[in-house]
């Protein structure tokens, strides 16, 4: 079983902070209010059907034309192709949730398993490449994760606590003993139990800090990934993030998914991240409890994960996608 280290200073300079090159750092989204997802871009569906019964919860896009989904049912890994909406199944789950998920450059899905940990799974082959055990501690709950060009950070949302696999040279892989943990304090009030905490997880404009959104209580907070003291970012009079979910951060604007408000928050960031403004709400008549959210090409994706549903085997899922 893992070990849980108590600092992390070798791999946290403010460069190696920075974002890894994902899909999103070439996108440029403009506009001042959302496109209604029944307007379909040019090229591209505006709705695109998952398997009956999938229950997504995660989205990664990489720099070509596919999203990568993960079930929270039996963990399977779907992609879509963003030109047709038509996908396949690449990887099997394991039989347990798959919840947030991230591509890197080298075609590698790091995939939060809630209390299963985190796993590695080859985006061409579905092979699976490793699997960690992020803490022994009781409840746990992996769902989210980020990746920086050292390090892929995944939130606990029943610990006050992030865990960071350290990425070595060319990427290689850590051994199952290299997961750190990072004690949340600071601004940080862990509400007991099995109520949801930390959730979406990404970085300041600057690279210097993390951001995370503590869903139950609706308050982003200012990681300093080397000791874990947060600092609740001053967002003005906006109302508070009840129920955020997946970040989403392109330049200094920072999307925030709000699950069962059935909107993204959009605030424009200080470089620092310890500050920003309240710039307007994206909505669609067709989100049914978006979760996370990826962007390709000027507009953004996001699953209904419909947690006001009951699921079933015919249960229907789709993936949501607007103009920013």
């Amino acid at each position: 079983m893992a070990p849980e280290r108590r600092s992390f200073a070798p791999h946290l300079t403010r460069r190696r902070l920075l974002t890894a090159g994902a899909a999103t750092a070439g996108a440029v989204l403009v506009g001042s209010a959302g496109t209604s997802a029944t307007a379909a871009g040019k090229t591209r569906p505006a709705v695109i059907h998952l398997p009956n019964g999938f229950r997504p919860e995660g989205i990664a896009i990489s720099g070509g034309p596919y999203a990568y989904l993960g079930s929270l049912g039996d963990g399977s890994i779907y992609r879509a192709d963003l030109r047709t909406g038509r996908g396949e199944i690449i990887s099997a789950g394991p039989g347990t949730p798959s919840v947030g998920l991230k591509l890197d450059h080298r075609g590698r899905l790091f995939v939060a398993g809630r209390g299963q940990g985190a796993r590695v799974v080859d985006a061409r082959t579905g092979e699976l490449l490793a699997s960690y055990v992020l803490t022994t501690a009781t409840p746990t709950f992996a769902n989210d994760v980020y990746l920086t060009p050292r390090t892929a950070w995944f939130t606990d949302s029943f610990q006050p606590a992030l865990y960071a696999l350290p990425l070595g040279r060319h990427g290689r892989l850590p051994d199952a003993d290299e997961v750190v943990k990072i004690t949340l304090s600071g601004d940080w009030s862990q509400v007991p139990g099995e109520v949801v905490n930390a959730n979406g997880i990404t970085r300041t404009p600057d690279g210097s800090a993390l951001l995370v959104v503590q869903s139950g209580v609706g308050g982003l907070h200012r990681v300093d990934p080397r000791t874990g003291v947060t600092k609740r970012v001053d967002l003005g009079d906006a109302a508070p993030l009840t129920n955020g979910d997946g970040l989403l951060l392109i330049g200094r604007t920072l999307y925030v998914v709000q699950n069962r408000q059935n909107a993204i928050d959009v605030f424009g960031l200080a470089a620092d991240g310890r500050s920003g403004v309240f710039q307007r709400r994206i909505t669609d008549p067709l989100f049914d409890v978006p979760t996370t959210v990826a962007a390709y090409q000027g507009r953004l994706y996001l699953p209904n994960a419909r947690f006001t549903t009951t699921p079933t085997p015919e249960t229907t899922y789709d993936v949501i996608s607007v103009r920013a």
